[in-house]
């Protein structure tokens, strides 16, 4: 859930829960009050139920289901994302995996990708990077590219493989790295592995 929503849905939980306590609080706390005011605004006990008032409790209801409606949607908007990404790389990223395998340390270009970070209202919250790999060789050339998610102490949450197919010299490719855990938090995106090959 993005945090302007997050916004909205707690002022929506406050105002209601000030009107609960608005209506529940004595409007005279005055000790020179005649006891005919006080009657008169004294609320007749005997009527109580014990279950907060229809309105009250529709608004409080309407807030939960607000809270929860925003929470599945940011799931099902990262699920989406996710697939999308997943169906548009999946030969390349089957290519890159298989390429990797035997690379040792990080591979032999490094220098020829750049990570940009998707915003989490475009990826559904996910983690995602944009993986621009540029082919700097006088060559026809494939890539692959393995992308580590780091959490705020460095340390790696998940990865993921992309890859660009025969790149002719000077193409650029931009396949999308993403991480499907820790949704909502914020993981930063680093190259670990990029092999022409």
């Amino acid at each position: 859930m993005d945090r302007r929503h997050s916004r909205t849905v707690t002022s929506a939980i406050v105002v209601v829960a000030a009107g609960v306590l608005s209506a529940c609080s004595s409007s005279s706390s005055s000790p020179s009050s005649s006891s005919s005011a006080a009657s008169a605004l004294s609320p007749a006990t005997a009527s109580f139920s014990g279950t907060v008032p229809s309105a009250l409790a529709s608004n409080a209801s309407a807030a939960k289901s607000a809270v929860s409606a925003a929470a599945s949607s940011a799931g099902a908007a990262a699920a989406s994302f996710e697939a999308s990404v997943s169906a548009a790389g999946a030969a390349a990223r089957a290519a890159a995996v298989a390429a990797l395998a035997s690379v040792s340390g990080s591979g032999n270009a490094v220098s020829d990708v750049t990570l940009t970070g998707v915003p989490a209202a475009t990826s559904g919250g996910a983690n995602a990077a944009v993986v621009t790999i540029t082919n700097s060789t006088s060559s026809t050339a494939s890539y692959a590219v393995k992308v580590e998610f780091d959490d705020a102490s460095g340390n790696a949450v998940d990865s993921d493989v992309v890859g660009a197919q025969q790149l002719a010299p000077g193409q650029k490719a931009a396949p999308i790295a993403y991480s499907a855990k820790d949704v909502g938090v914020a993981l930063v995106p680093r190259v670990v592995q990029a092999q022409r090959y």
